[in-house]
């Protein structure tokens, strides 16, 4: 203790010489200042010694204010404002992948390079899938061929029953019509045969007449009892009689035949209704075929869409082997290489969308007071001199451990509570960001500041 006060009271005792050396100095300097020609007027002055407490207290003073200041200004601003440095910048990350099996023949793009949506990344070798689309062609181009071949059988089939009913049924009307044709024929030819008969007899009865009256005028000539003019005249009359009666025993012999004839012609269109009859029922059987291709046609109206659809799914495949953008962003994590044989699923590459945004942890005690569209200072560690301006987009519907692949469970009887955190979208204002989209990618950790009084 007292040696503690002696060394006080020797660096007090120095710092005193201290200030009357310093003190004789200054009296020096203007002593001699004072004695210089040009003031030899002036009469000499005794310094004053400076008072350094009322200068010790200003400044102390001062700095009271501006703590004071400050420590009010700071508790206001953390008192609206809701700060974390629990956050990163995330964006629309589109994974490129095949859908076929290929080799690839083409890559388009590079590292870093900002694509467009539907602009070519990746080609694959196209011609295992060309001959498949030329194989179903050809197979459509078949099954169409076959339909239009059973439509036009169905065309023919249907004209020909049409045409083959209405013939068949006017071949059965006419058989019915010619039977009875022929059976009137029939009775008239059997009943002109005793009409024939009949003459036959007259004619015979004139012959005999004729003949004897020929013969007895022939004797009468010959005794030169009459003229030789009446025996020609009987002789005349005996063979236009004769002739009569072959005539008579013609017409016997025509009506025979023509009775005949008609029993024939009764027998014929008999036959011919019968033959009408089974063409009406051909016919008609000729209808069922029609059916039956029309089951085929319906049939190879079914076999097109098969083939339509497999031209369509090979078509499909082959536009597969142009693999392009998603959507507009730069290119990252490419792997593909020309040469490459890829699976179905096999990753290529990503496109990362240029319109990040921020995902924000806040503690569950910090958002009571947040609201969607509140102001938020964005500060990014990869871009320390520029202070970002974005906007409360949406809140997370559970917190980070609702989410986590394996979520705790406090029923276990040993509970702690823990502060959760919950995610907070926060997107960037356009004109905050412009000149910067291209440094601002996913992945960057970032400081969010939100306004919950705004």
């Amino acid at each position: 203790m007292n040696r503690s006060n002696s060394e006080s009271l020797e660096g007090r005792t120095s710092q005193l010489d201290t200030d009357d050396i310093t003190q004789k100095k200054v009296a020096r300097v203007e002593t001699v200042v004072l004695t210089t020609p040009e003031n030899k007027s002036l009469p000499p002055t005794t310094p004053k010694p400076k008072n350094h407490k009322h200068v010790i207290l200003v400044v102390l003073g001062a700095i009271a204010v501006v703590v004071s200041v400050f420590g009010y200004r700071w508790w206001q601003y953390i008192s609206t404002h809701e700060q974390t440095d629990n956050a990163y910048v995330t964006a629309n990350i589109h994974p490129i992948s095949t859908r076929i099996n290929g080799t690839v023949s083409e890559v388009s793009v590079n590292d870093n390079q900002l694509v467009q949506k539907d602009q070519l990344l990746v080609k694959l070798d196209p011609g295992d899938y060309q001959i498949q689309v030329q194989q179903a062609q050809a197979s459509l181009t078949t099954d169409q061929r076959q339909a239009n071949a059973a439509l036009s059988n169905i065309n023919l089939s249907s004209g020909n029953v049409l045409g083959n009913t209405q013939q068949a049924q006017g071949n059965v009307a006419s058989a019915r019509a010619a039977i009875s044709t022929a059976i009137a024929s029939a009775k008239a030819a059997q009943a002109a045969v005793p009409a024939a008969q009949a003459s036959v007899a007259q004619a015979q009865a004139n012959l005999e007449k004729a003949q004897a009256d020929y013969n007895r005028y022939k004797t009468l000539y010959v005794q030169g009892v009459v003229p030789r003019q009446q025996l020609d005249t009987y002789r005349a009359t005996y063979y236009v009689d004769l002739a009569q009666k072959n005539s008579a025993l013609q017409g016997v012999l025509q009506a025979q035949a023509n009775q005949a004839q008609a029993r024939e012609s009764v027998t014929k269109a008999q036959a011919q209704l019968a033959a009408s009859q089974g063409g009406l029922q051909q016919a008609k059987a000729t209808g069922e075929q029609t059916k039956v291709n029309q089951a085929q046609y319906k049939a190879a109206l079914a076999q097109i869409a098969q083939s339509q659809a497999n031209l369509d799914n090979a078509k499909l495949q082959l536009s597969y082997t142009n693999i392009v953008a998603l959507s507009a962003g730069r290119v990252g994590n490419k792997v593909v290489q020309v040469g490459q044989r890829v699976q179905p699923g096999s990753k290529l590459m990503a496109i990362v969308e240029d319109n990040p945004w921020v995902v924000a942890n806040f503690k569950e005690t910090q958002v009571a007071h947040m609201r969607i569209g509140q102001k938020v200072e964005i500060l990014i560690d990869a871009i320390p001199k520029h202070h970002f301006i974005g906007y409360v987009n949406s809140f997370s519907p559970g917190s980070g451990a609702t989410f986590a692949l394996l979520p705790s469970d406090n029923a276990t009887g040993n509970f702690t509570k823990i502060v959760q955190r919950v995610p907070v979208k926060i997107v960037f204002d356009t004109n905050s960001i412009r000149g910067y989209e291209s440094r601002i990618v996913p992945g960057l950790s970032v400081e969010t500041t939100v306004n919950v009084k705004e």
